[in-house]
């Protein structure tokens, strides 16, 4: 389980520099490294049961079970904080996207991050692809289509033209 939780934690780290544009917040990678974190306390963790099952010491599988308590306690509240803070972390990212949206020119570097979050979660806008509506790039081009990459991938010529909706 410890190795589990240390891969999802570099994975996560890791996924971050793709998306480094839209979440500008460095405390977003908080979470990945107290996923790090947790997995080598649940190693020692892990070690001390062992240990203590091994000499069969009341001590030590007392000692385990406590520390399984406390594990269990700091689980339900993450969950219940996560529950609660749910739609101020999706206001934020939201708020940051469309801020990275107004930037997007189709040469900078913020540009090449939303073509690429585009592509790979098969996605066109914050929302929806009416979303490049209100941007400034949308309003200097005047021909009514939004970024190649908001097209679907099975679909063969598309132009990004609002008139054809089907194809984003």
């Amino acid at each position: 389980a410890a190795a589990g939780l240390s891969y999802v934690g570099g994975y996560v780290i890791n996924t971050y520099k793709s998306y480094d544009n839209f979440l500008q917040d460095k405390y977003v990678l908080l979470p990945a490294v107290i996923i790090i974190c947790v997995a080598v306390m649940m190693f020692i963790i892990g070690l001390i049961g062992c240990c203590a099952t091994f000499r069969e010491s009341r001590v030590g599988l007392g000692l385990f079970l406590a520390i399984i308590l406390v594990i269990f306690i700091a689980e339900v509240s993450a969950f219940v904080l996560g529950f609660v803070y749910r739609e101020k972390v999706k206001t934020d990212v939201q708020g940051t996207m469309r801020s990275v949206f107004e930037k997007y020119d189709g040469k900078n570097p913020e540009s090449t991050v939303v073509d690429y979050l585009q592509e790979q979660l098969h996605c066109c806008g914050v929302k929806n692809y009416s979303d490049w509506t209100t941007t400034e790039w949308f309003n200097s081009t005047g021909n009514n289509s939004v970024p190649l990459s908001c097209c679907r991938q099975d679909v063969k010529n598309c132009t990004g033209r609002l008139d054809q909706p089907q194809e984003l």
